[in-house]
């Protein structure tokens, strides 16, 4: 598989955090969410950034696949920081020119909101990269089996979620071969206008629109061959348990979360 592509993608090892429980991990990655958001000043934002660190190291995930989940978010980080630099208003001017204008407020929000969306992807890859497809969909369909009171489809709901996410890597590759493959026979995405190279796409769109049917298609049917009817009556080879490691991170977690609040609440 690509190194370049880790959204969906699962790194197979035997760290600290490969043997957390899926459920658990959801529920951190939850809790991650939260302390990213809660954060408001660029000073305790340290704290979330050594807390990826630490993630990372339990993980044994080599640093290069920070970088490779941050690469494809590259132009929406850049677009971010600059709707965040010039639509924020503020009172303390650092430059102004015609109708440029950019305040210190408006240079701390892009900073904000670019840093918290590299912690989120970051943060959030370290689940797919730790945790196999199955172990996911068996963790989503456990945390949502409640609302089968409610005639919720849970299982239903976290096999179309794993297939997804696990489809991502498989359809970045492909896009990879075609364009390639186009370029092989003369194809320029390179040069002309935006729009030009929108236009130079269009090989790639169409057959990969068509190789994604087409898996879609021989998905169903292996499943369908294999008298799958959704999670009534399923068994598993491996059942899900609980153990001391999935509490102690939890409520390592649960701690820094609090932590960061009362932090933000007492007067500077």
């Amino acid at each position: 598989m690509n190194a370049n592509i880790t959204l969906g993608q699962f790194l197979p090892g035997d760290s600290a955090v490969h043997r957390l429980d899926p459920r658990t991990k959801i529920l951190l990655m939850v809790v991650y969410i939260a302390i990213v958001f809660v954060v408001k000043s660029l000073t305790v934002f340290l704290l979330p950034v050594v807390l990826l660190v630490v993630m990372f190291a339990f993980a044994h995930v080599p640093a290069s696949y920070f970088f490779s989940s941050l690469k494809p978010m590259r132009w929406l980080l850049a677009f971010m920081f600059v709707i965040n630099l010039f639509a924020t208003t503020g009172d303390t001017i650092l430059f102004q020119w015609k109708f440029i204008r950019l305040t210190q407020e408006a240079l701390l929000q892009a900073a904000f909101m670019t840093l918290r969306l590299i912690l989120l992807v970051a943060g959030t890859s370290i689940l797919t990269l730790t945790t196999s497809p199955i172990a996911l969909t068996d963790g989503l369909e456990k945390l949502m089996s409640p609302l089968r009171k409610l005639h919720f489809p849970a299982h239903e709901l976290a096999m179309m979620m794993t297939i997804a996410l696990r489809f991502i890597p498989t359809l970045m590759e492909e896009t990879d071969r075609i364009q390639k493959a186009q370029m092989a026979r003369g194809a320029d995405f390179e040069s002309g206008n935006i729009f030009q190279r929108a236009k130079s796409m269009i090989p790639v769109l169409v057959p990969l629109f068509v190789s994604a049917f087409r898996r879609a298609d021989e998905l169903a049917m292996a499943m369908e061959s294999r008298c799958y009817h959704g999670g009534e009556g399923r068994t598993r080879m491996r059942e899900l348990h609980f153990h001391w490691r999935d509490l102690t991170a939890t409520l390592l977690l649960l701690l820094v979360l609090a932590g960061i609040v009362v932090w933000e609440k007492l007067p500077l």
